[in-house]
């Protein structure tokens, strides 16, 4: 439910911001450059730049769901929250003979990580008392039951009663409303149920915001990145995990497209080649890199050489088909137009062929840049000491979520800023894109 309210709002958001950056753009700001001079932009490509505002709003927008559906302490719009506090309510315990009794659940709902926080005396604090209460007369006695938000718990009902299940005792009401185990009540505080073998259950309402376990708040995120470049993860600082996964994927994607774009080419240009080649890379193509980890690990071993040789794999294809793809879409009436002006085959490679070519390889290293990035994480896995795929693995297992999700942030911002500098270089080496 939480899922399909974040999207909801999230369109709203890209479409109400659409229309006001177009209705003031109109407005208050004119264009005069050679996009602007154009009487056909759509479906060229060339004309089609990055709106900042656009992105400055996107990110802002991701932060902003990002707060409003945690329980920051960031003075934003949020969602409804779990339930926190006291509540209180009846049930109704019926023996064999028909004699009934009501009692009352005093509940004290507290926040989930109230002692991992620190007290206002600065030492740990602790799990609220249980309050005292008044048994009550009768032979079913008061109960009190405190809970974290986002828990549940089975409420013992009978511990104190003068009567327990072995005597025939049920409870058959709760808040004075008829109940068969199996059934429950929705309450605005929560949820009142009876199990299968007819114990009394709570459930706080957990409301739209995600607990810290799942999602943690962004200051949370935040001061957990801090820690871990100061006092580091695993003898590591952060700044050497990142290093180590990012040398990795460089490593991998530098030979991979170092043997993959002449394949390519040798594919593209020579019958033989493409006839010799064409079955390999076409079946290992679909092969995803993941399922050669075993294989890596037989024939190279649990050491760095097994890691940087898997990412190869991942680049390889990936350049390869990009390469022979360049190759095949050089429009032939360029290669008639240089054979017709007296060039030779190795003129016709360099002059014509790898220039237009090169458009689709950096397309092809784009897409390779990003499956190496996503490979590391499982390559990380087997006997790493170091690595932000290590970090967010080991992390995982005792559900540090801060720590998963700041090293997802790190692999998503360096992944974007990779993608931003090939996007930079192909624009400075392939000027003419899009242009002719």
């Amino acid at each position: 439910m939480t899922g399909i309210i974040l999207l909801a709002v999230y369109i709203a958001i890209f479409a109400v911001s659409m229309v006001a950056v177009a209705w003031c753009t109109k407005q208050f700001f004119t264009r005069a450059d050679y996009t602007s001079l154009k009487t056909v932009t759509f479906g060229d490509e060339s004309a089609v730049r990055p709106n900042r505002a656009a992105s400055v709003i996107s990110v802002l927008a991701i932060f902003a769901l990002w707060a409003a559906f945690t329980n920051t302490s960031l003075p934003v719009l949020k969602a409804k929250g779990p339930f926190e506090g006291a509540v209180k309510f009846t049930y109704t315990a019926t023996l064999p003979d028909g004699r009934s009794d009501d009692a009352t659940v005093s509940v004290l709902v507290y926040p989930e990580d109230v002692q991992l926080t620190d007290g206002p005396d600065g030492k740990p604090g602790k799990i609220p008392a249980k309050p005292s209460i008044e048994p009550g007369e009768g032979f079913a006695k008061n109960d009190v039951l405190v809970i974290a938000r986002y828990g549940s718990k089975l409420i013992s009902v009978f511990s104190n009663d003068e009567f327990k299940k072995p005597d025939g005792v049920k409870v058959t009401h709760l808040n004075g409303q008829a109940i068969a185990p199996g059934e429950e009540i929705i309450l605005s505080e929560g949820r009142l149920a009876l199990t299968d073998k007819g114990t009394p259950f709570f459930e706080p309402a957990k409301g739209f915001r995600m607990a810290r376990l799942y999602l943690p708040a962004p200051e949370v995120a935040s001061d957990r990145f801090w820690k871990l470049n100061n006092e580091g993860y695993r003898n590591f600082t952060l700044l050497e995990h990142t290093w180590a996964s990012l040398s990795r994927v460089i490593y991998g994607f530098l030979l991979g497209a170092l043997l993959g774009i002449p394949l390519g080419y040798a594919m593209g240009l020579t019958n033989w080649a493409r006839g010799w080649f064409d079955p390999i890379v076409e079946f290992m193509r679909p092969v995803p890199p993941l399922a050669l980890i075993p294989l890596m690990i037989i024939w190279f071993g649990i050491g760095e050489t097994s890691k940087v040789i898997l990412l190869f794999l991942a680049a390889l294809w990936i350049m390869a088909i990009a390469a022979r793809s360049g190759v095949s879409g050089v429009a032939i009436a360029k290669v008639h137009a240089a054979y017709s002006l007296g060039a030779s085959k190795w003129q016709i490679l360099l002059k014509v062929i790898i220039p237009n070519s090169l458009p689709e390889i950096f397309t092809g290293a784009r897409v390779a840049m990003g499956v190496c990035w996503g490979t590391v994480v499982a390559a990380e896995l087997v006997a790493a000491e170091k690595g932000l795929g290590m970090m967010i693995m080991v992390a995982a297992k005792f559900q540090l979520t801060d720590i998963v999700i700041v090293g997802i942030i790190l692999i998503g911002v360096i992944g974007f800023l990779i993608d931003i500098g090939i996007r930079q270089l192909e624009s400075w080496l392939v000027p003419w894109k899009g242009k002719v």
